[in-house]
């Protein structure tokens, strides 16, 4: 590991549901209990709307890790959002290895409103890893322009996909 990748922060993406566990960063930061800088927070409605590819798009652009949280099981403001995702999101951290994505970038986890304490232990502890695992590799993204041509050749060169003929 380079100076430079112990001197930058990491980039770590946080999924969190609107009624639940964006609540409890809010009461976490509200308490005014510590937490790392690192992660970056993207608030959806409910974690049963996190597509998967949503986390590997993030993990191959750049993203060191990313955490998903929802409302605990049973208690989705959405009556079932969460068992969609829980069910989602096991396939993803069990398909992530195939694509050669570290599994140990990736976690899930539920918490409630009313649990700032909690969700700062969560934090702390993923952001804790994700600095033991360092920089994550680079990918090398391609941007949507090039995955745009590569379509064209292929179509114009008559490939196709194997599910379509």
């Amino acid at each position: 590991m380079s100076a430079q990748d112990e001197q930058r922060e990491l980039r770590i993406v946080g999924f969190l549901c609107n009624w639940c566990s964006y609540g409890g960063a809010d009461t976490a930061g509200v308490a005014r209990f510590i937490q790392p800088t690192d992660l970056r927070i993207i608030r959806v409605p409910c974690s049963g709307r996190i597509d998967p590819l949503f986390i590997v798009r993030a993990l191959l652009n750049g993203a060191d890790g990313v955490l998903v949280s929802g409302c605990h099981p049973r208690d989705c403001h959405y009556a079932e959002g969460n068992f969609y995702a829980r069910r989602r999101l096991e396939m993803l951290k069990r398909f992530l290895p195939i694509t050669g994505i570290d599994e140990r970038r990736f976690e899930y986890t539920w918490v409630s409103a009313s649990e700032g304490q909690r969700w700062q232990h969560v934090v702390t502890e993923f952001t804790r890893r994700i600095h033991e695992l360092g920089p994550a590799p680079f990918f090398n993204p391609v941007s949507e322009e090039e995955w745009a041509k590569l379509a064209l050749d292929g179509a114009a060169r008559g490939a196709s996909c194997a599910c379509h003929g």
